[in-house]
């Protein structure tokens, strides 16, 4: 990585996304938060800036193509290309297992899991292209493996199955992950998914066993990998996840 770069979390204002802000910019990144909410973002802005001065909020609601239009043209003005591209914003909607889940409650999640992640990544990689050496990191969960799924011995089988459309959401967020990181390989653009764990947030209620700072550490690793780190690969703390 070179020794000054720009990076963008999406759902930056609160939990792992925050940490996350906060750990890019110690390390002397200029930060951008990406917040839907423009109050909660300047409050989280005012925060990290604390700690370390150069933090800028972006607004950015995932799941509405005009904002993320907006946002595009928002950095692309004041800061001319982007570096790091965290797609860490994500909720949780509906719950139940495949034969009951409301495919209303799935189709809002997708929007914001899986087609606002898409969107954003494709909004913002004209600027990742003018990086050297560009990261983007997929926030995931283990929910999202297939692998852990099939296996009857696995915490995921039981856990997962009440959660499906979130966990699907995930396996599609990997998908897109191994096919984006191929793509761009020829362009010095790595991109991997990062699988926190169950961190306690506002998405699970504060149920989650592990910290905001422990979850954003492998995002952090990820998102300042050296040239010959990996790209198209899943990773937690441990090292690579089954798919």
């Amino acid at each position: 990585m070179m020794q000054h770069t720009t990076a963008l979390v999406t759902g930056a204002n609160k939990g792992i996304g925050r940490e996350t802000a906060r750990r890019l910019a110690a390390l002397g990144m200029t930060v951008l938060v990406g917040a839907r909410d423009r109050e909660r973002g300047e409050s989280a802005v005012a925060g990290l800036r604390a700690g370390s001065p150069d933090v800028h909020l972006v607004i950015l609601d995932v799941a509405d193509e005009a904002s993320i239009a907006r946002a595009a043209a928002d950095v692309t003005a004041r800061f001319g290309r982007l570096d790091v591209l965290v797609n860490n914003a994500a909720i949780s909607a509906g719950s139940g297992p495949p034969s009951t889940q409301s495919v209303a409650a799935m189709r809002e999640l997708f929007a914001t899991n899986v087609f606002g992640l898409v969107a954003v990544t494709q909004a913002f990689l004209p600027l990742l292209e003018r990086s050297p050496a560009a990261r983007i990191v997929n926030v995931s969960s283990s929910l999202g493996s297939l692998e852990l799924a099939a296996d009857p011995d696995d915490v995921n089988a039981r856990q997962g199955g009440p959660l499906f459309s979130y966990a699907a959401s995930k396996t599609v967020v990997n998908a897109f992950t191994v096919r984006l990181a191929n793509e761009l390989r020829a362009k010095n653009i790595k991109v991997n998914s990062a699988c926190p764990g169950y961190v306690a947030t506002d998405l699970n209620k504060h149920r989650g066993v592990r910290t905001v700072q422990q979850g954003a550490e492998i995002i952090v690793r990820l998102a300042t990998l050296a040239d010959d780190g990996p790209t198209a690969g899943f990773f937690d703390d441990a090292g690579p996840v089954r798919w």
